[in-house]
């Protein structure tokens, strides 16, 4: 719900600073006293549009700032989820409009995007009367309106799933056909590769080893030298070994005459000579490896083959056993393509069934929820001085192609103010009193499963006095027990219903004029209201009057 909401400069506004109460709240005033500058401001914060002509003559800029509560479950958190911007208990969304029309916005004191105002503040406030197809006025919301009425949370959701999965059966059968239809069109070229990487017969890793044994090849002759001259000097009556070995008989001929002194020298010389055998068997064995290396000629002849095919097919040498796995896998959907097609066009079939049998049980509980949404708002109707008009909610079929996650049908709130009138929009068909009245009483019978916390109408009793003004104001009290709500009404019937009551006017001095908001007590409200019902003058009877709206509003 809306907590509070801060104004600077905005038109007559010089500094307002508002706590909203939950319920029903009023606001009052004589007209052109700077009611509708209120929900201006308001809508500034909620990411409307924003003129400069908002600015208050002489400043640099307007600031509005509101706050809100949002619960746990409130649908503004996962926005903000979504935007990387931390949720907490209460929300501020801040709006500066310069003197040159250009305004930033932020939420919670981080700069955003006018949009994401808006996104959210659909949320939260829904302002009826003053701003065209928001909330109730747009078609786009019914259908969701109506499967809230009728409880088709869990149906809905079937529906979704089921429209997911069919989506997704037909686009692996399209893709699946298209991929068929490329093979077959490829199908010689296919083939000709094929045979290539066959013939070839690519390893994943081959060109490193390749390249490493052609390296050794390059430098053949002399490693070749070089490893039989090191074996030379290692074995033999001259070699490293021999030495090693005469070293350590000579020492140990007179160990036992040393007293220990020789134990390191023979030791290390014994080691000596096996790091030597094991150098000697390595290289034996490097030798070995190295005649079968191959020639050169062969190395690079395989390893060029491979970088040209590579290239020809535009992948890494690595990358052609995966491309002829390809390529053998496209050619298979030749083969076994049509019986393959075949088991998509089930599947997808199946799921399109699926689909259908979901869309229709939520058809048939949105027709039977749509005859008791009608009955119910049309039971409103008749106080509010709409006795012969007449509200119905309809349900129209759409086409196989426009069919959606949604469901199978377009709902559209319509009304029609006269007796054998075709029903149409509410915004097309309703003058702006009307409007408000039918909004009205369709915003009482969905009032338990709005998703919107905050309601704000202007002036709603337009046009309207006596009994059907008390009728208003009966029904929003009743809305004020289920949602905030916020009225701008010139109705005294309206404004004694309410639980708080502002009243706004103006203060003129000589060269400035300034709106201002006042919170009523009691006797106040008395008297505002009793100078509704009599005008400037204000006489006892109207008191007297004004007295019985409050305790009948109070009952």
């Amino acid at each position: 719900m809306l907590l509070s909401l801060t104004i600077r400069d905005v038109v007559l506004i010089e500094r307002l600073d508002l706590a909203f109460p939950a319920h029903l709240s009023v606001l009052t005033g004589e007209t052109g006293a700077g009611k509708s500058i209120l929900l201006d401001a308001l809508g500034l914060a909620l990411g409307m549009r924003a003129e400069s002509g908002l600015v208050r003559r002489g400043a640099q800029q307007a600031i509005v700032a509101a706050e809100f509560d949002i619960g746990p479950g409130h649908a503004a958190r996962a926005i903000l989820t979504e935007q990387g911007i931390d949720a907490e208990d209460t929300l501020v969304l801040r709006r500066v409009l310069g003197a040159d029309g250009r305004s930033r916005g932020f939420v919670n004191d981080q700069p955003v995007g006018v949009g994401l105002l808006k996104q959210l503040g659909d949320t939260l406030v829904e302002i009826q009367g003053q701003f065209e197809q928001r909330g109730l006025m747009d078609p786009a919301n019914h259908r969701t309106l109506l499967d809230a009425f009728a409880g088709a949370r869990d149906m809905g959701d079937a529906v979704r799933t089921a429209w997911q999965a069919w989506r997704g059966a037909r686009d692996a059968r399209e893709a699946a056909k298209a991929a068929r239809t490329k093979a077959a069109a490829d199908e010689e070229y296919l083939r000709h590769a094929l045979s290539e990487l066959d013939a070839l017969k690519p390893q994943p890793g081959e060109e490193t080893l390749l390249a490493e044994q052609r390296a050794r090849l390059m430098h053949s002759a002399q490693v070749a030298e070089a490893m039989t001259a090191a074996a030379q000097e290692l074995a033999g009556e001259r070699g490293a070994d021999h030495a090693l070995n005469v070293a350590a008989r000579a020492l140990e001929r007179v160990r036992d005459k040393a007293g220990g002194v020789l134990d390191g020298a023979i030791a290390a010389l014994e080691r000596a000579l096996v790091e030597t055998e094991e150098a000697r068997a390595a290289l034996d064995q490097a030798m070995r490896d190295h005649e079968r290396d191959g020639d050169l000629e062969s190395v690079e002849e395989r390893l060029f083959n491979l970088r040209a095919l590579a290239r020809k097919h535009g992948v890494a040498v690595d990358g052609l056993a995966d491309l002829r796995d390809d390529i053998a896998r496209r050619l298979g959907m030749l083969e076994d393509g049509e019986a393959g097609l075949k088991r998509l066009a089930k599947d997808e079939a199946e799921a399109r069934a699926r689909y259908t049998a979901a869309a229709e049980r939520l058809t048939r509980l949105r027709q039977g929820a749509a005859q008791k949404l009608d009955r119910a708002v049309q039971a409103e109707l008749a106080p509010l001085k709409l006795d012969r008009a007449r509200f119905s909610t309809t349900i129209a079929p759409l086409a196989p192609d426009d069919w959606g996650a949604d469901g199978a049908e377009r709902v559209a709130f319509e009304v029609a103010t006269n007796p054998g009138a075709a029903p149409g929009p509410m915004t097309k068909i309703a003058s702006g009193g009307e409007l408000s009245r039918f909004l009205l009483a369709l915003k009482v019978v969905l009032a338990r499963v709005s998703s919107v916390p905050t309601i704000v109408f202007d002036e709603v009793d337009s046009g309207i006095g006596g009994a059907v003004a008390a009728a208003v104001g009966e029904r929003l009290a009743r809305l004020g027990q289920e949602l905030q709500v916020l009225v701008v009404t010139h109705s005294p019937q309206v404004a004694a219903r309410g639980r708080h009551h502002w009243r706004v006017a103006k203060n003129q001095a000589k060269d400035t004029t300034v709106t201002r908001v006042e919170s009523l007590d009691e006797a106040e409200r008395r008297e505002e209201i009793a100078r509704m019902l009599s005008g400037a003058s204000i006489t006892e009877e109207a008191r007297a009057a004004a007295q019985s709206l409050l305790a009948a509003g109070a009952a």
